[in-house]
């Protein structure tokens, strides 16, 4: 079984609609998966009552104010019926690819994600019709956008792997980042699944935070996660999973020139002691790169 939990925003207005299509998306998965909402934002409970999801409101938060992953996580995986941990943001629609994506992976300790496809989505969902993932993934073809390998919406894991994570705030830039550099620092393998599991981004605007978007991806509450990473070396995304799965299976991730420097790149967090002589050469480079822009 997989367990699904999500942090989710205020149930209200228009990202309600999308949270109620992503928690009907995990629910349609049926017996295979539970589905559990954390937090206490408004309308969180009674969606979850609604729904008939198992709710966990007690969830701590940041300095800001922000649930933190950490507490998240912890009360997730406590929790939790199932054997497989998928963290999903909650306006994510997942596909049922997420169960083969989860049964095929032979390792003991893992890391899966993938890129989700942006899709504008302006009404619920009927989840009761059999055809509701075919005709996403037709609309997905005409109408639907990738994210990049930067934006990482979703993982899957082992119950009880990630314990003691820093406490980032949720929702703002760098803890997914994070999750990938201290997971490959650990040597457990990092797998993206980007071509067998369909994921959708359900696009939306950024009015449930004060400061709009900018205050996820900038300002003080990006940077205290950024602190609490170890800085940007530990940045690492989906362009450094060393494996990769596909229609004929589970890989590793073929060499190329941006591999390689990727690889070199992230040599001072995955080989620590490489790092006094390293991080000044890095800072050489950028800066001679800069000196000739």
């Amino acid at each position: 079984m997989l367990t699904i939990f999500a942090i989710p925003k205020p149930f209200s207005g228009h990202i309600g609609m999308i949270q109620r299509n992503a928690v009907r998306s995990m629910l349609a998965l049926g017996p295979d998966a539970e589905v559990i909402l954390v937090g206490d934002d408004p309308g969180v409970a009674e969606a979850a009552s609604d729904l008939h999801v198992k709710h966990i409101p007690s969830v701590e938060r940041s300095r800001f104010g922000t649930p933190t992953v950490s507490s998240a996580f912890e009360k997730a995986q406590a929790a939790a019926q199932g054997s497989i941990m998928v963290f999903a943001n909650c306006d994510l629609i997942i596909t049922s690819d997420i169960i083969e994506v989860a049964r095929s992976v032979p390792f003991r300790e893992f890391l899966v994600s993938g890129q989700s496809w942006e899709l504008n989505m302006q009404s619920e969902l009927d989840f009761a019709a059999d055809d509701w993932e075919s005709a996403l993934r037709i609309r997905i073809a005409s109408e639907g956008v990738l994210r990049p390998r930067t934006a990482m919406d979703w993982f899957a894991f082992p119950r009880g792997m990630y314990r003691d994570l820093p406490p980032f705030g949720i929702g703002r830039a760098r803890w997914d980042n994070w999750l990938v550099s201290s997971t490959r620092a650990r040597r457990i393998p990092v797998i993206d699944a980007t071509a067998v599991m369909t994921a959708i981004h359900q696009t939306h605007d950024y009015s449930h935070l004060a400061s709009g978007m900018q205050g996820a991806y900038e300002g003080p509450e990006m940077d205290w996660n950024l602190k609490l990473a170890g800085g940007e070396d530990y940045a690492f995304t989906l362009e450094d999973a060393d494996w990769i799965m596909d229609g004929s299976g589970l890989h590793r991730t073929p060499l190329s020139l941006w591999s390689l420097k990727r690889k070199i790149r992230g040599l001072p967090v995955l080989h620590p002691t490489t790092a006094p002589v390293l991080k000044p050469l890095f800072a050489l480079a950028r800066s001679a790169r800069d000196l000739f822009r």
